[in-house]
């Protein structure tokens, strides 16, 4: 099979963007390598350069599980973005992960078309914990990244590959990823920017997880619309805000499109215990002195019985349904 082409790549890299809460824009370019984004993600404004080639397999019988890219169509040293971050990855199109490698280690070289490797159990693993870390014979860090992690990884390139300093710190993260928690008497004597990556690592892995889990048990579709179109979030039925009781488990989680996302989060739109998607009436009398109101029959149109999870062990839990109703002043 032929490797990906370019725009194959692009494509998933865009994908990998949106996957991880952002919105990307692919600058034209008349070079093949670095391809330049422009990035929106929380109101945020950044601008992201990616080195990327296909992951294949090494060709050593020596060396049967080793996957490496191969980097052509640059030269030493790579330019790196004077406005933002610069990352150099690999794209396994099979499973759809990426590799991350130490731009530091591999930005100047010597000869053509150098060579970086990783190991498949490196990505297969992501493929279960989001992140994987493989460190190598000379003490590089490569990451396994899924897609959904992407923009957590271009943010903190740099400090995750430098987790590889302190093997016990390196430990920790790889328990961290696949718990998606973290034990604050192990991190109690680190210094303050460690303890804030490993923090933040967690947040993102147990939010990848939740948003993972709760995608796969709506098929991918809006419970409202019952539509795909890769335009579906995971939410929180009861909202993170509320404190110690919501939790990330799939049975605090609705996929809901964008739009009944926002509407559900504000409060426009409720859940019942009958699984039943009502309008707020109080909320459209407010639309309605407000003169706010256009649109909201064809709104409402779609609510009603929702979409449920085959599997009734991942439906929604009436007791955050409850909470959640509660917590915004529904009966």
């Amino acid at each position: 099979m032929p490797p990906p082409s370019r725009d194959v790549i692009s494509r998933a890299i865009l994908d990998a963007i949106h996957e991880s809460g952002g919105v990307g824009l692919l600058m034209q370019s008349t070079q093949p390598h670095p391809r330049m984004y422009h990035i929106s993600r929380s109101g945020q404004q950044s601008s992201l350069w990616v080195y990327c080639w296909t992951l294949t397999h090494g060709g050593r019988e020596s060396l049967q599980y080793e996957y490496r890219i191969q980097m052509t169509s640059v030269e030493s040293p790579l330019p790196v973005n004077p406005d933002g971050q610069t990352i150099l990855l690999g794209y396994e199109p099979d499973r759809g992960v990426f590799a991350g490698f130490d731009l530091e280690w591999h930005r100047s070289f010597t000869g053509r078309s150098p060579s970086v490797q990783v190991n498949i159990s490196t990505l297969n693993d992501c493929l279960q914990d989001g992140l994987a870390f493989q460190t190598k014979r000379n003490n590089e860090v490569a990451i396994g990244i899924r897609s959904d992690l992407l923009l957590f990884y271009g943010e903190r390139t740099r400090e995750l590959h430098r987790l590889g300093d302190n093997l016990t710190i390196l430990e920790t993260a790889e328990r961290t990823v696949k718990t998606q928690s973290i034990d604050e008497r192990e991190i109690l004597t680190l210094p303050e920017p460690r303890k804030l990556l490993l923090r933040e690592t967690a947040r993102w892995s147990r939010s990848s997880a939740f948003t993972k889990q709760v995608l796969n048990a709506y098929d991918n579709r809006c419970a409202v619309t019952r539509r795909k179109l890769k335009l579906v979030d995971a939410a929180h039925i009861l909202p993170v805000n509320a404190g110690d009781q919501s939790i990330d488990s799939v049975r605090n989680g609705i996929a809901l499109s964008p739009t009944y996302h926002r509407a559900f989060d504000r409060g426009l739109i409720y859940l019942d215990e009958n699984m039943v998607m009502r309008l707020n009436n109080s909320a459209v009398d407010a639309l309605v002195r407000h003169g706010l109101d256009s649109g909201i029959d064809g709104f409402a149109t779609h609510l009603g019985k929702i979409h449920l999870p085959y599997n009734s062990e991942q439906r929604p839990d009436p007791y955050f349904i409850r909470l959640a109703n509660s917590y915004r002043g529904l009966n």
